[in-house]
């Protein structure tokens, strides 16, 4: 390492260099400057023309620290860059830059995501990058998707924060792109694809309940829902599934058709592949669901086990309704009592959403409570044992479950009940979050807004808070 060197590293990493020659001409310059300071002091007080001196001196030094400013600038070193000459463009970002030399940017910019379809020609993708330079746009990553008649471009851009959605799209019209779909992305968007599917399916395969949450991650905000239907009836899906524009439909793992919806883009067959497979390696593993589990105390010293549970728990569940009255299956299942088993088996499939149960330590099954996938909305719903209940088992249900919604990305959730379950109302007031309702002939629609909550962290002993929320127990 030459001495320049090791004086440029010392000086990029915050230490000062120091050099002998430089601190005699420091301390001469000191000595200099008080010599003329007391000839100054000592013509001004003996003088008649002081206080003109001292005005004529004040200007001459402003003039010659201007003077100074102006050459500094005009003869400024230039950046050091590579063996061809180009400009380092991590220095050019350092200094707040791009890397082409124009004008910083604006702060650390906005990041936005950007899809956009050019023509299969050589020097199409040339000519949108340069347009895109030109504008200040940095690109952190690039994903192509061929299509019969042209390319698809998705890109990750870093723009100065003066440039508007629309101005962004007029940009890369003028370079040839066309059908361009514009978003604001976050940090989230700065992992690189592979690595993003690889995460969504290490999910899936822990986890039944995550297949759609991974899709909505994979494909960005759409709509899935599983529809009823077996592999045999007509006008069933193949297995190899259907992409159709905006839409796209597949065999679901537990039976059925799993349809995907996003109305504002429509799906590139690259996409479909990716959906396709991680709907393969859901059907491949088959059923499952974390078997951990909390025990938890009651404020009247007794203990319950809350854990999650599926179709596997059948049995218990069906018990747990013969002990329940008539009211309590009529406020959860909003119809006749006697259909309230048929609700069962879909609802403790971990392919539609998560169950939580509450039970004893006799392992009695006294507390359901569910999230469900609907479409792209989510509903909470509890159904707790008549002589289990104002026992703080639904609030520590519902919590637990919000705190699920949360961590998936859910924007809210939603609870059908009826206006006299003061239960159920009380439980989602107790959560403590933005609340909206909602009556319809009867039936009462609690919607609570998650997007201001931040993930929640389990305490020691199980129990979690979420935002302004009471602690359940």
């Amino acid at each position: 390492m030459t001495p320049e060197t090791s004086q440029t590293m010392r000086a990029r990493h915050g230490r000062p260099v120091h050099h002998w020659r430089r601190d005699l001409v420091e301390l001469a310059a000191l000595f200099t400057a008080v010599a003329v300071a007391d000839a100054v002091a000592n013509l001004i007080g003996h003088g008649p023309d002081g206080p003109a001196l001292l005005v004529a001196s004040a200007i001459a030094l402003a003039a010659t620290a201007g003077f100074h400013t102006w050459w500094s600038r005009r003869h400024a070193p230039p950046v050091p860059g590579s063996d061809t000459g180009a400009r380092s463009a991590a220095v050019a970002r350092q200094a707040g830059q791009p890397d082409d030399g124009s004008a910083p940017l604006e702060g650390p910019g906005a990041l936005w995501r950007m899809r956009t379809t050019v023509r299969d020609e050589p020097g199409s993708l040339a000519v949108l990058c340069t347009a895109l330079a030109e504008a200040r746009v940095d690109i952190l990553s690039l994903q192509t998707h061929p299509l019969g008649d042209g390319t698809v471009d998705e890109f990750l851009l870093r723009a100065p924060r003066a440039l508007t959605a629309t101005e962004l799209t007029r940009t890369v019209a003028r370079a040839g792109g066309a059908a361009t779909w514009v978003e604001r992305a976050d940090a989230h968007d700065l992992v690189d694809a592979p690595t993003r599917v690889l995460g969504l399916a290490t999910r899936t395969a822990l986890d039944t309940a995550e297949l759609p949450l991974a899709l909505r991650q994979l494909l960005g905000r759409c709509t899935v829902r599983s529809l009823p239907g077996k592999p045999t009836d007509a006008g069933a899906v193949p297995v190899e599934g259907v992409l159709e524009d905006t839409v796209m439909r597949l065999r679901a793992p537990g039976g059925g058709v799993l349809s995907v919806e996003r109305p504002y883009l429509p799906f590139t067959p690259t996409e479909f592949a990716r959906a396709r497979a991680l709907v393969e390696l859901d059907g491949r593993l088959g059923p499952r669901i974390p078997r951990g589990h909390d025990v938890l105390t009651l404020p009247e010293g007794n203990d319950i086990t809350v854990r999650r549970v599926d179709t596997g728990d059948l049995e218990a569940a069906r018990a747990m309704h013969e002990r329940c009255s008539p009211d309590t299956l009529a406020l959860r299942y909003h119809g006749p009592v006697s259909d309230a088993d048929r609700y069962l088996n879909h609802l403790l499939s971990p392919r539609f959403g998560r169950t939580l149960a509450a039970q004893t330590t006799s392992g009695r099954v006294v507390g359901l409570g569910h999230l469900l996938w609907d479409g792209d909305e989510t509903e909470v719903a509890l159904l707790i044992e008549d002589d289990w209940q104002r026992r703080g088992i639904g609030a520590e249900l519902l919590g637990r479950l919000v705190a699920m919604a949360v961590e998936a990305g859910c924007e809210s959730v939603y609870a059908v009940t009826r206006s006299s379950n003061t239960g159920m109302v009380a439980a989602m007031r107790g959560l403590g979050l933005p609340l909206d309702y909602q009556v319809e002939e009867g039936t009462l629609v609690i919607t609570a807004r998650l997007d201001t909550v931040p993930v929640p962290v389990p305490r020691e002993d199980g129990r979690v808070r979420l935002g302004g929320a009471a602690e359940h127990g």
